[in-house]
C-alpha cells in the first residue's frame, strides 16, 4: 500500500499526545498495518537505550511496542537531554555531539533538517503507516521560525494533524480555539480534527460546547478520551 501519516500535537505539553500516538499506533496494527511512530525532536532525560546501542526517549519506545516493533534511533532523531540550567546535551540519532546553550541550538537546529528526514524516510520507505508526534505547543509564535518538531515538521512529512487538548486542566476550549487562530492558514488547513483529553464525567454535557468549538474553528471534533490513569512514562 502507499506510505500513509498522522501527526498528533497538543494545545500544551502534558495535553495526551504520546498516549495518544502509542494508541493510535496499536489501533493501525490491529488492523494489520505495519506502523511505526515518529518524534522529530523530543526533550527528556528519562532515554532509552536501543539494542544498537543508540539512545532515544522513552515515549517512542512505547509507542513502537504498541506497534509490535523493536525501538529504534531513526524513530527520534534528535534528543535532547537538559545538563544545567543553561545547557543541553544533543543526541542525534542515538549520538551525542555534545552540549550546546539553548542560543546555539536554536541556530543550530535547522541544519538538522536532512537528519531528520532521512530518519522518517526509513520509516516511509519500511512501513505503511508513521505516527508522528509534535512536542510542546504547535503555536510557540517566538520560536515559530525554526520549528522542526511541530508544523514544520508536518509541513515537511506533508501529514494531516489531530490536535489533542488536555480538558482536565481547564480553559479546553479557548485552548483550542487559541491554538488553531495563532496557526498560518496553511497549517490550519493541515487541521483535521480535535481530540478533547482527560473528560471526567458525561460527554453529553460537552456537546454543546463542542458544537459551537466546531463552529468557530471550522475543524470537527473527532473523540472524547476519559480521564484514565495510564502507567506509562511520559515523554
Amino acid at each position: 500500500m502507499k506510505h500513509r501519516n498522522l501527526m498528533v500535537v497538543g494545545t500544551s505539553s502534558g495535553a495526551g499526545k504520546s498516549i495518544t500516538v502509542t494508541g493510535l499506533c496499536r489501533i493501525f496494527y490491529n488492523d494489520g498495518y505495519s506502523v511505526a511512530p515518529f518524534k522529530s525532536q523530543n526533550m527528556a532525560l528519562n532515554s532509552f537505550i536501543t539494542k544498537d546501542g543508540d539512545e532515544m526517549g522513552r515515549a517512542q519506545v512505547v509507542q513502537a511496542m504498541a506497534g509490535k516493533i523493536e525501538p529504534q534511533a531513526f524513530m527520534n532523531p534528535i534528543l535532547l537531554k537538559p545538563t544545567t540550567a543553561k545547557k543541553i546535551q544533543v543526541i542525534v540519532n542515538g549520538k551525542s555531539i555534545g552540549n550546546m546553550s539553548g542560543l546555539e541550538y536554536g541556530k543550530f537546529k535547522l541544519t538538522l533538517k536532512p537528519e531528520i528526514m532521512n530518519s522518517y524516510n526509513k520509516i516511509r520507505e519500511n512501513f505503511d503507516i508513521c505516527v508522528i508526534e509534535g512536542a510542546g505547543s504547535p503555536v510557540e509564535i517566538n520560536i515559530k521560525e525554526e520549528d522542526i518538531a511541530n508544523m514544520g515538521m508536518a509541513a515537511m512529512a506533508d501529514a494531516p494533524v489531530i490536535l489533542v487538548a488536555d480538558i482536565d486542566r481547564g480553559g479546553v476550549f479557548a485552548s483550542v480555539y487559541g491554538t488553531i487562530m495563532l496557526m498560518a492558514p496553511e497549517e490550519r488547513a493541515r487541521v483535521k480534527g480535535v481530540i478533547i483529553n482527560k473528560f471526567r464525567g458525561d460527554a453529553e454535557i460537552l456537546k454543546p460546547g463542542l458544537k459551537r468549538l466546531e463552529e468557530l474553528t471550522g475543524v470537527p471534533i473527532v473523540g472524547v478520551l476519559p480521564y484514565s490513569d495510564v502507567d506509562i512514562e511520559d515523554e
